[in-house]
C-alpha cells in the first residue's frame, strides 16, 4: 500500500512473467519512472525471478503511488515464496538485500491523508478571520 493505492502480488512457479493488471511490467506508465517497478528485479537478479510468474494486481491512488504499490509487493510476494517454497536461508539474503537498499521495498508508509476539519478550507488552514 502507499496512499490510497493498493497492490496484491500472485506468486506461482512459471517462467520469469511479470504482468500488471493483465500487462507486461515493460509497459508499465509513467515511463519516466517505469524504472522504479523494475527495482525488485534488478537488486536480486534475473536468475530468481526466472522460475516464478508473478501477477500483480493494482487500484486506488495516483500514477505514482501506484508504482510504489507495485514494487512494495513485487518484492514482499518473492520473499514470501521464498519462505514458503524453497528456504529459510535464501529468504533472509533476499530480506537482506532489499532491507540494504530501501526499506519501502518490504515495509509500507504508514502516512494517510488527514481528513478535513470544519472551520476551515483544509485539515490544518483555517478561514481568515476578520473583525468587521
Amino acid at each position: 500500500r502507499k496512499k490510497n493505492a493498493v497492490a496484491v502480488a500472485y506468486c506461482k512457479e512459471g517462467k520469469g512473467v511479470i504482468k500488471v493488471n493483465g500487462k507486461p511490467i515493460e509497459l508499465l506508465e509513467p515511463s519516466s519512472i517505469r524504472e522504479k517497478a523494475y527495482e525488485p528485479v534488478l537488486i536480486l537478479g534475473r536468475e530468481r525471478f526466472a522460475n516464478v510468474d508473478l501477477r500483480v494486481r493494482v487500484s486506488g491512488g495516483g500514477s505514482v503511488a501506484q508504482l510504489y504499490a507495485i514494487r512494495q509487493s513485487i518484492a514482499k510476494a518473492l520473499v514470501s515464496y521464498y519462505q514458503k517454497y524453497v528456504d529459510e536461508q535464501a529468504k533472509r539474503e533476499l530480506k537482506e538485500a532489499l532491507l540494504t537498499y530501501d526499506r519501502s521495498l518490504l515495509v509500507s508508509d504508514p502516512r494517510r491523508c488527514e481528513p478535513k476539519k470544519f472551520g476551515g478550507r483544509s485539515a490544518r488552514a483555517r478561514f481568515q478571520k476578520s473583525y468587521r
